[in-house]
């Protein structure tokens, strides 16, 4: 692990805040949570432990009020592992701290907007809120939070995580309603619309809905942790991306100390293609994460730190920097342990960046030799990262004439499919659906049947453009927009291509292949002005990084070669 000289390391920082009876410190466990496994011990943090302003009228002992704030502070940031640690060693202080009970559990909850969650965690929190129901609460707030987020943990046995997110939504609604001028209230509120929003609606309806009530509040409350966070999940869209980037560059300041507070801004930045803000704002959250891994378990790599680095190698990809890219797979490939090992992001982006690498840079040799990351993951449960691993072999295979090699992939990825549809894991198997609809374009490509290559292809790109992209990702390992312009300059329907190349670049600005394949239709269509529009484009997107893409020296050339219209433009 890297980048320590830039940080300063804090360990062992311990709150033991007693409370006006003099209570157990959170070093002392209170015997009521005896069958109850929960995170306890010093808070873990790197640098000034500073997560943002936040105040919550607490009515607990005043002395854990200031551990109390922390902890929301944390959860607003998705530090859930040491959002825990404050609120028990509240719990231990003062266990009919009932507010505490609540925080305890969202924490334990960890990330509202996971497709799916975590079985153990949710029996951990089922069992202390049958503890928190049995106090009396000091008033009809506390209750009224206490039975909200109930709601994520009643019968999860039975209910699917889309359907508690649908009840809590509808509950925190009601608070809404209930406590107008309550800040929080309303922040969690516009969080749960968020959580239920549907990645299929390309309105965004929930998302402008959620950003709306965010906004407002933002002005009052500019330095609050999760008023900005959630403004940036709300527009993390090319359609909304520009509404968020002044809070986007607030954020980080805003919670200096959080590793996801540092990386989440660059979602925004990459729906712009802002490829250097992005790739600031991931190395400040690896450097945060390798660091607070450090104190964790040295021997493994915190999820935030391996989904900060798939971010920073799509945006070195798009510079064209192959060799800054590498180095930070190179990293990857080294890491052996993750934590928490269940975490999805983790998984995901094991395998999205060496995909990255091969089908970026068009390697499809290398693309076919793609194998599962050796880090101790469950692999057999991560059906959407393997099938990215199908799809780039598939592409691979393709392109090289291994239609055969091609069809088991593809065969694969239906299989993967399958079991996401059977899971009702529908976003993710509605993913999977995308690449095995351009997988039969390119094997169709590869057979010499163009006009059923186009059909399928025309499909996968109709089906994307209907769908939004998950969090987890900065992108798909090609956009299928992308993948259907490529096909048609295969095919040599350069009108076709640009149309297609168009329509990618509205919605991912500044992706270094989308810029070149324009530029290459432009040339097949002799359209010397154009061509150089866009190959000037690549030069100056790259122009501050060693690259040896062979790309770049083509655009040179060529605008060396047209250099009458290029000063024409200028």
């Amino acid at each position: 692990m890297t980048h320590l000289n830039k940080l300063i390391f804090v360990l062992g920082i311990l709150l033991c805040f007693s409370s006006c009876n003099n209570k157990k410190s959170n070093s002392s466990q209170s015997p009521i949570f005896a069958n109850i496994e929960l995170n306890r011990g010093d808070l873990l943090l790197c640098g000034d432990p500073n997560f943002g302003e936040v105040s919550f009228s607490l009515s607990c002992s005043y002395e854990l009020r200031e551990t109390f704030n922390l902890g929301l502070t944390l959860i607003h940031s998705f530090e859930y592992a040491e959002a825990e640690k404050a609120f028990v060693s509240i719990l231990d202080q003062d266990p009919e701290c009932l507010m505490a009970y609540w925080g305890t559990a969202m924490s334990i909850l960890n990330h509202p907007l996971s497709f799916k969650q975590n079985p153990k965690s949710l029996k951990r929190g089922e069992e202390l809120l049958k503890i928190a129901k049995k106090l009396t609460p000091n008033n009809e707030r506390e209750k009224d939070y206490i039975d909200a987020v109930s709601i994520y943990f009643k019968d999860w046995q039975n209910l699917d995580t889309q359907t508690r997110k649908l009840n809590y939504e509808s509950k925190m609604e009601e608070l809404h309603v209930k406590y107008p001028d309550d800040v929080e209230t309303a922040v969690f509120y516009s969080l749960s619309v968020l959580a239920t929003a549907d990645l299929n609606d390309k309105t965004y309806s929930k998302q402008k809905k959620s950003g709306k009530i965010l906004e407002k509040l933002f002005e009052k409350y500019p330095n609050h942790p999760g008023i900005a966070h959630y403004i940036i999940h709300n527009y993390d869209s090319p359609e909304l991306a520009h509404m968020a980037l002044t809070t986007a560059r607030k954020y980080a300041i805003i919670a200096p100390s959080s590793a996801h507070a540092q990386h989440m801004p660059s979602h925004i930045f990459t729906r712009l293609g802002l490829w250097n803000e992005s790739i600031k704002s991931n190395i400040d959250s690896a450097d945060s994460a390798v660091c607070y891994a450090e104190s964790v378990n040295p021997n493994a790599n915190w999820v935030s730190e391996i989904h900060a680095l798939d971010y920073l190698v799509y945006a070195y990809l798009q510079l064209g920097d192959n060799v800054k890219a590498q180095s930070e797979m190179d990293k990857m490939q080294e890491i052996k342990e993750v934590f928490p090992s269940d975490h999805f992001a983790s998984a995901y982006a094991l395998i999205a960046v060496p995909s990255r690498l091969a089908i970026e840079n068009k390697n499809w040799e290398l693309a076919t030799q793609l194998e599962l990351p050796k880090t101790k993951l469950d692999w057999d449960k991560a059906h959407w990262p393997k099938a990215m691993l199908h799809f780039s072999r598939a592409l691979g295979y393709s392109n090289i004439g291994n239609s055969s090699a091609a069809e088991n992939e593809l065969k694969s990825l239906i299989i993967l499919r399958d079991k996401l549809t059977k899971a009702k894991n529908t976003y993710e198997s509605g993913q999977v659906t995308i690449q095995i609809e351009a997988v039969r374009g390119w094997i169709e490509y590869s057979k010499g049947n163009s006009k059923k290559a186009i059909e399928y292809m025309k499909l996968a790109s109709n089906l994307e453009s209907k769908t939004s992209k998950a969090a987890v990702t900065p992108g798909e390992i090609i956009p299928a927009d992308e993948l259907l312009a490529d096909l048609y300059l295969a095919l040599n329907k350069p009108k076709q291509a640009l149309e297609a190349y168009k329509i990618n670049l509205e919605g991912h600005p500044f992706r270094f292949n989308g810029i070149y394949g324009a530029a290459k239709a432009a040339v097949k269509l002799n359209d010397i002005k154009l061509a150089v529009y866009y190959f000037d484009q690549l030069v100056k997107l790259s122009a501050k990084t060693n690259s040896s893409r062979p790309e770049i020296s083509e655009a040179k050339d060529y605008l060396a070669s047209n250099s009458t219209i290029v000063a024409d433009n200028v």
